[in-house]
């Protein structure tokens, strides 16, 4: 297997061939002697995980062709201070402005008095948390800085303690109210509003009229002001009975009588708990504490810093006998086992799957191959069950591995021969030789069912123990033949091509019993149906099923001289996994000596490269273009809103239809799933998103485009692209399954 090694500023990047049971140490020593950097200033990074000595590859889970992010330390040598002057001259430009501060913090803080209010007015407080005007009384009234600041504490909360605030922030007692006959377009009003349950009690907010509608209620249309910077523009809102005129601050000399003296009156605002409603007197573990629902004893108290949950700390398991001192203190639900958290530099927790200290499998140097690589990539254009061809999967197609038969979607197990549900069918097999009951006549093969073998001890295959049972994988195959189940003597189909299709993967295994294998790799052959399936006594001596698959696909079979005119008039090309060619060159560069390559090494490395644009050109020649069917042109050239993506698309079609389809997949995909566009909306930027991601991004208040922020006005229809979603649905069919 091989991985990439990256440098953190991305300007260097190193191809390694290496095992998954490298030690991390053999691992920096083959970067030291690849790239140049020593051993001790080597800092490895996997997934947020740093690579530390004493562990594998196959510790950290690093998969084929990862990339592994190398930090390199800055060695810093010879910063020895030049002088004595500039060592003490810093500690005491701080000590001097720190004993600046102190005093002018007792020397400006000085009490005064304001043109507008005095000691023990009541006013409106803009809370700064929820930007909300709140009842207030001011407590004291000095200068700082020039500026005049105002103590303030909230009148209704006397639990709360004061606070400074400029004068921008209060303004007199609101204490007018207005008749809804009275309001006019422009005025600017204070409301009570619930930003979150709008027919709820909420708070006191500013709201400007710009539109009146009066219906049987009269609704206001306008800006609601959340704080000082901040509002929400073109809210409708239904006013309750309060509607507040804001009062403008007078001169202390202008004050009338009844303004000199004003009584305070209670409004009603949202209560802090929904679940009592700020009831003293009822227990509540919402606003109380969270284990005896008690609201006495405040000062013990402890709010959790992560879900804001109070507790007794007496009520807590063990209980404490005073508040903790640390900054910061989470209760039993919220708080991580410091054991568990891997700190850079420390070691990994050891856990049973992954002991091997006292194994003898660790002395192995296992894993340098593919056997046991994991999946890197899934396919997500149609669901996992999919029933019939793989969408931009050509018959003849080839890959190198078994596992980039999984990735592509057309075969998803790794390992197992039949992939199925005994609940619904089958929707894939391999015919890779593994049993010597298998028949293989191309068009038309005999299958041997699965199970019966003894794979005790890890084993990927072995002999005949027992007999098999039309269970499990068996009965999802028998699923597929039109014939009513029978799970004592099988069944044969009267009329086989109504069964449900099995996708069919050959390999090269399957070349020592079959002249239609692939002489490489694995090849997709199209689509096959199950004519019978039957028990048999095996050559084994135990009883086997088997089943008698006839290929049912409209594709000329690869083999077939036309179904090898087809691949190349196609440009179908032997599919290798990605870096592959770039390793596989690398190693044999590493392996010869000899600085000049010969005539037969050059001839291979032409047909893996691909870079050169002549060889492309050359390759071109070889085979005819993709020509789109007439319906999809259709749809394409009716597709004006996309005229300039299908323009790009096009450019692709001369190098066949896989790079056709690849170039469509990536120009239309939906920028919040990352999938193939369904129910495609073209908006009026000119971008494509799927309609329940555009109508969920809409429900969260976000009425703009995912792609570049472009504004949509409440007139806004979302429209589907009918030409663009017909012309995916005929390139991709089946794609919808997995939406």
């Amino acid at each position: 297997m091989y991985v990439k090694v990256r440098t953190m500023d991305g300007k260097r990047e190193m191809l390694l061939t290496v095992s998954r049971t490298m030690e991390v140490e053999d691992f920096k020593r083959m970067i030291e002697e690849k790239m140049d950097v020593k051993v001790d200033l080597q800092r490895l990074f996997y997934r947020g995980k740093q690579l530390e000595n004493d562990y594998t590859l196959h510790d950290y889970n690093i998969n084929i062709n990862d990339v592994i992010q190398l930090m390199i330390k800055i060695q810093i040598s010879g910063l020895e201070p030049t002088s004595s002057s500039s060592v003490t001259t810093i500690p005491s430009l701080n000590s001097e402005k720190e004993i600046v501060d102190d005093n002018g913090e007792k020397l400006l803080e000085t009490l005064t008095e304001s043109l507008y209010y005095k000691t023990g007015d009541v006013v409106d407080c803009l809370n700064q948390v929820y930007g909300a005007w709140f009842e207030a009384i001011i407590s004291k009234i000095f200068k700082k800085d020039d500026k005049i600041i105002y103590n303030m504490q909230w009148e209704f909360d006397d639990k709360a303690p004061p606070f400074n605030v400029s004068e921008s922030l209060i303004r007199p007692r609101a204490r007018h109210l207005l008749q809804l006959d009275s309001l006019e377009v422009g005025q600017k009003v204070m409301i009570n509003h619930n930003v979150d349950n709008p027919k709820e009690i909420g708070f006191w907010y500013d709201f400007t009229i710009s539109n009146i509608i009066k219906n049987r209620k009269i609704q206001l249309i306008g800006i609601l002001h959340i704080g000082l910077d901040q509002s929400i523009n073109n809210l409708k809102v239904i006013p309750g009975d309060d509607i507040f005129a804001i009062e403008e601050p007078k001169f202390l000399k202008d004050r009338t009588e009844d303004e000199q003296y004003m009584v305070s009156k209670r409004r009603r605002v949202q209560a802090n708990c929904d679940a009592c409603f700020d009831n003293p007197n009822k227990k509540c573990r919402e606003c109380g504490c969270r284990i005896c629902a008690g609201k006495e004893d405040e000062h013990k108290l402890l709010l959790c810093d992560e879900c804001d949950s109070a507790y007794h700390i007496g009520c807590l398991n063990p209980p404490l006998t005073s508040i903790p001192e640390e900054d910061y203190w989470y209760c039993s639900e919220c708080k991580n086992d410091e054991n568990e958290i891997v700190k850079a530099g420390d070691k990994l927790k050891k856990t049973k799957k992954k002991t091997y200290e006292n194994s003898n499998r660790r002395k192995r140097n296992w894993d340098r191959g593919m056997a046991c690589v994991g999946i890197s990539k899934h396919c997500t254009i149609v669901s996992i069950y999919h029933v019939g061809p793989i969408p931009g999967v050509e018959v003849g197609t080839s890959w190198l591995y078994r596992i980039q038969v999984s990735e592509a979607g057309v075969h998803r197990p790794p390992i197992a021969g039949i992939h199925g549900k005994s609940t619904q069918c089958a929707f894939s097999i391999v015919l890779a030789g593994g049993y010597e009951d298998d028949i293989d006549n191309g068009d038309e093969f005999i299958y041997s069912g699965s199970g019966g073998r003894d794979l005790s001890g890890n084993k990927r295959t072995g002999r005949q123990t027992c007999d098999q049972t039309l269970t499990n994988m068996n009965k999802a195959l028998a699923l597929n033949c039109n014939a009513k189940f029978n799970p004592r003597v099988g069944a044969t189909a009267e009329y086989w091509k109504d069964g449900i299709p099995v996708r069919v993967v050959r390999t090269h295994r399957l070349a020592k019993f079959s002249k239609y294998a692939p002489e490489q790799g694995n090849r997709y052959d199209g689509i096959y149906k199950v004519v019978k399936y039957y028990p048999e006594i095996g050559k084994s001596g135990f009883r086997v099923w088997k089943f008698l698959l006839r290929r049912d696909d409209p594709v000329p079979a690869p083999w077939t001289k036309a179904g090898k005119a087809r691949i190349k008039a196609l440009g179908l090309k032997f599919i290798y996994p990605d870096g592959y060619l770039e390793a596989k060159a690398k190693n044999e560069a590493n392996e010869n000596e000899i600085n000049e390559i010969s005539k037969k090494r050059k001839l291979h490395m032409k047909e893996s490269v691909t870079s050169n644009e002549e060889k492309q050109q050359k390759k071109r020649q070889k085979f005819e273009g993709y020509k789109l069917e007439s319906e999809i042109a259709e749809y394409i050239e009716q597709d004006r809103a996309n005229v300039k993506l299908w323009d790009e698309c096009r450019k692709a079609l001369q190098d066949g239809k896989p790079a056709f389809l690849q170039y469509v997949l990536e120009r239309f995909t939906c920028p919040c799933c990352l999938e193939l566009v369904y129910k495609p909306v073209t908006t009026p930027c000119a971008h494509n998103i799927c309609l329940n991601c555009l109508k969920r991004s809409f429900l969260t208040g976000r009425r703009c485009c995912l792609s570049c922020r472009y504004f949509f006005n409440e007139n806004y229809k979302m429209i589907v692209n009918t030409f663009l979603s017909s012309a995916l649905s005929l390139l991709y069919p089946g794609y919808k399954g997995g939406r």
